[in-house]
């Protein structure tokens, strides 16, 4: 048996949107990748009763209301977390310091400080984090990133970047946790805008300094019976200079009237322009000079000859799907595990990701710029 074939064994602590994504990514890793199959070991989530019911539903050996058991558990070798955020320090550290790989949604953390503190955990285990990027995993983001890297479109010079929902945008929407700095940490810049600067680093490198502004849109919210205050901001902006040179622009809303997923960015190249919108996930457009008659974006869809799509279809144009791209995040961890090396983002990266938001957020406040 290779070190890529060992079944992993495997503990997922949460139920939601993202938990369920988790469970479906790791029951359908050795159908797209082959290799073992991973050993779905136990469910954690409360009260106790739930994880019992969903754990068949899941996949899973069995359900406990016990995280902690679930992370020491010895037949667990990575613990999938999907949990609030404010629960991540403490759940990624307990599975670190059990000797367990981590799998982290994200925002990683609700402060820089908690993230320091998970990042010195991590090297100090020597154990294997990737956090829930999952718009880096697509084929088109791939090629992309590839194209950049090979000097397809010359040197990048500008990169537009938004991130738009609007599921936040009716004031009439009740108050909830995510509302507070608390238990959501940072608002539109911990929700959506981290999955911005994920992709902004992958494409441009790493960032010198940011100007930023943000506003909180509706603030105040339906809530037992009354309204409740909401501390976190709706929407963000922000002006960046990478460490090559580069400039940048970025937006984030969760107030965005009309918008479900729109991540768009573009960057622009000394020799062409790649943009692209994941609202139209399986269509990557680039420019390149050509004869001046023709010249033109040209389409490129989603197939074969982009990393990962071959896994789940062999033919070109026929589309790939949120879920699919858990899939391939979880085989970027087990191929970590397997090599001992990292995954990306890691700890160590996502660290830099909370800086950024961070130091946007306090651009914000201060009407500073933010040095890195």
């Amino acid at each position: 048996m290779t070190a890529t074939q060992k079944s992993l064994g495997v503990a997922l602590i949460g139920t939601g949107f993202m938990g369920k994504c988790h469970a479906m990514a790791w029951r359908n890793l050795a159908t797209a990748f082959g290799g073992m199959p991973p050993r779905l070991e136990v469910l954690a989530d409360t009260p106790a009763e739930r994880a019992a019911e969903l754990a068949p539903a899941f996949g899973f050996a069995r359900g406990t209301g016990d995280w902690r058991a679930a992370v020491t558990d010895p037949a667990v070798d990575v613990v999938s977390i999907t949990t609030p955020n404010g629960r991540h320090r403490e759940m990624a550290e307990a599975a670190l310091a059990a000797g367990k790989h981590v799998w982290l949604e994200k925002p990683m953390a609700l402060t820089v400080e908690d993230a320091e503190a998970m990042e010195t955990a991590a090297r100090a285990a020597g154990r294997v984090t990737i956090l829930g990027y999952n718009y880096t995993r697509s084929p088109a983001f791939r090629a992309a990133a590839d194209l950049v890297a090979q000097g397809a479109i010359g040197r990048p010079i500008h990169f537009r970047g938004v991130y738009d929902e609007d599921y936040m945008a009716d004031p009439e929407l009740p108050w909830s946790w995510r509302l507070t700095r608390a238990e959501g940490g940072l608002g539109a810049l911990g929700d959506l805008g981290c999955h911005l600067v994920s992709v902004m680093l992958a494409l441009m490198g790493p960032v010198a300094r940011v100007q930023a502004q943000m506003d909180t849109v509706v603030t105040e919210r339906p809530h037992q019976g009354g309204t409740a205050t909401v501390e976190n901001e709706d929407q963000a902006q922000a002006l960046i200079r990478f460490t090559s040179g580069a400039s940048g622009e970025f937006s984030c809303s969760r107030v965005a009237r009309g918008y479900r997923c729109r991540l768009a960015w573009e960057v622009h190249g000394t020799e062409g322009t790649l943009r692209f919108d994941q609202e139209r996930m399986n269509e990557l457009w680039l420019y390149q000079p050509g004869q001046a008659e023709t010249d033109g974006f040209r389409r490129i869809l989603t197939g074969p000859a982009q990393p990962g799509f071959a896994a789940f279809c062999p033919a070109a144009g026929h589309n790939f799907g949120f879920n699919e791209q858990k899939v391939v995040e979880a085989e970027m961890l087990r191929q970590a595990i397997a090599g001992g090396t990292s995954a990306w983002p890691d700890f160590t990266t996502g660290l830099t990701i909370e800086r950024i938001i961070h130091g946007m957020a306090r651009s914000a406040r201060t009407g500073q710029p933010v040095l890195f």
